[in-house]
């Protein structure tokens, strides 16, 4: 989940709190796991949010969006032309409907929150521009988190996932494809921890400013959101379901990163990034978990 902040500082953690934020994002990458499995053509929104709070529930985590600001689901469920926040619902998903699925879960007071995109019945039944789209933007993500380093700059991560998102781009259009790329400036990653949403803002695309500069553990969500056409948006009557006024279709993938000294620990990924982080040579640095 992705919400603006105005302030930029940035609060450390201990190897004990980086470790209950793993636990946090052992359940979160679980509980989306088995999210995308259920994501199946005649369920609807809330059928799959209920499974989901009834997966985090039983671990003893509890749900980070449940009334948030008087959110009603436990995961934000964004479906075609839905980017972010979308409400689960009465809707029924349907074969080759590109689905982003958000989660927060809380251990002993810490947040992890992540999020991915799936195609309803498997890539077979996504559309190549749709495929590419879902492909191309968790790249991104691994690229944005792959540029942050302790003692570095945290706009750093804007700059690297744009220029994913360039290259990719550029990559579709010389195998004769002629979508169009949008990185949205209005939602951003953040600062995590006791709290879902901390300083500092991690804006997704480039900007003019450094920003501050990264301490040894520090916690973020990555989070980059792009879509297939305009980055303008509208909020639906629910006051939460973003959507593109296009009605282009989007993806949405995140994951919450721990930096430190010897490097950066995803806690929100099973292997804790170890294999992305690797392709890009960046040091894998877990605790003993």
């Amino acid at each position: 989940m992705s919400m603006f902040r105005r302030k930029n500082r940035i609060e450390a953690k201990t190897e004990a709190q980086l470790l209950l934020m793993r636990r946090a994002g052992l359940v979160v990458a679980d509980t989306l796991a088995r999210s995308a499995e259920r994501a199946v053509a005649g369920l609807t929104t809330r059928e799959l949010d209920a499974a989901a709070e009834a997966d985090i529930r039983a671990v003893g985590a509890v749900p980070s969006f449940l009334g948030y600001h008087g959110f009603t689901g436990s995961l934000c469920i964004s479906v075609n032309d839905e980017v972010v926040h979308g409400m689960p619902g009465d809707r029924v998903l349907q074969d080759g409907d590109l689905v982003s699925i958000d989660c927060g879960a809380i251990v002993e007071g810490w947040h992890s929150d992540a999020a991915l995109t799936v195609v309803v019945g498997g890539r077979d039944q996504g559309s190549a521009a749709d495929l590419a789209l879902m492909d191309d933007t968790e790249t991104s993500l691994w690229d944005g988190i792959a540029a942050l380093r302790a003692g570095g700059r945290l706009y750093a991560v804007g700059d690297a996932v744009e220029a994913s998102i360039d290259a990719a781009l550029e990559r579709r259009r010389g195998e004769g494809s002629v979508q169009e790329y949008g990185i949205l400036e209005d939602f951003v990653g953040h600062g995590i921890g006791r709290e879902m949403h901390m300083d500092p803002q991690v804006p997704n695309y480039a900007v003019t400013s450094t920003g501050p500069t990264v301490p040894s553990g520090a916690t973020f969500a990555v989070e980059p959101m792009v879509t297939l056409g305009t980055i303008a948006t509208r909020t639906l009557a629910d006051d939460w379901t973003v959507v593109t006024t296009d009605g282009s279709r989007a993806a949405h993938w995140e994951h919450t990163v721990a930096v430190t000294d010897a490097g950066l620990w995803v806690l929100s990924a099973h292997d804790g990034g170890a294999a992305q982080l690797a392709a890009r040579g960046v040091p894998f640095a877990p605790l003993a978990d």
